[in-house]
């Protein structure tokens, strides 16, 4: 069903649109889900939560196209989660890991969690990703967005893992010289 099709049934109220949204949108939820949690129970609740906050946020949102928009609230879901249950003890995922990585070419002292969320640096990031290859900004989001294990990345683009990890690399060094260009990197 295409998406306009499902943004109809739930403008009009019908179950219908939870229904075709799990059958088109579910492994990418899932996926997502699974990949920043880790455990199969959270990634199920999480993929509910996700229906539910689109139920109740179209009407008035008309997200078109509706993949990227499901993408965002899954992942804004699933980080919700993770910051909850690891509130009191930090755990070691994927996420705790990305972030750990990406931690010495972002602005400021933190771990990386105020750049995940911080509006100032959206439009430099996105200034950032557009000059990158197509392949590093790939894997770059992969990692980053996604939080794709290097392994998974290396499997999908039919490369080596170190392949991967050197440009990951390259690209932290890029961003963390981009930022300072733009002034938006804090030094000690």
């Amino acid at each position: 069903m295409e998406d306009q099709e499902i943004l109809r049934l739930f403008n009009a109220r019908k179950e219908a649109a939870i229904r075709e949204s799990r059958r088109k949108f579910g492994p990418l939820i899932r996926s997502l889900a699974l990949r920043l949690l880790g455990s199969r129970e959270d990634a199920e609740e999480t993929e509910n939560d996700t229906y539910m906050k689109v139920w109740t946020a179209v009407p008035p949102a008309q997200p078109l196209p509706l993949a990227p928009y499901f993408s965002a609230v899954c992942r804004r879901t699933a980080l919700d989660r993770l910051r909850a249950r690891t509130r009191e003890k930090r755990g070691a995922g994927a996420y705790e890991e990305s972030l750990s990585e990406l931690a010495e070419s972002i602005p400021g002292k933190d771990d990386g969690r105020a750049f995940a969320d911080s509006i100032a640096l959206q439009n430099a990031l996105n200034d950032f990703l557009s000059a990158l290859t197509p392949e590093a900004r790939l894997i770059f989001l992969r990692r980053y967005w996604w939080f794709c294990s290097v392994a998974e990345i290396a499997r999908s683009r039919g490369t080596t893992e170190g392949a991967v990890k050197m440009s990951l690399s390259r690209t932290r060094a890029k961003l963390k010289a981009f930022l300072k260009e733009e002034q938006l990197y804090e030094t000690d």
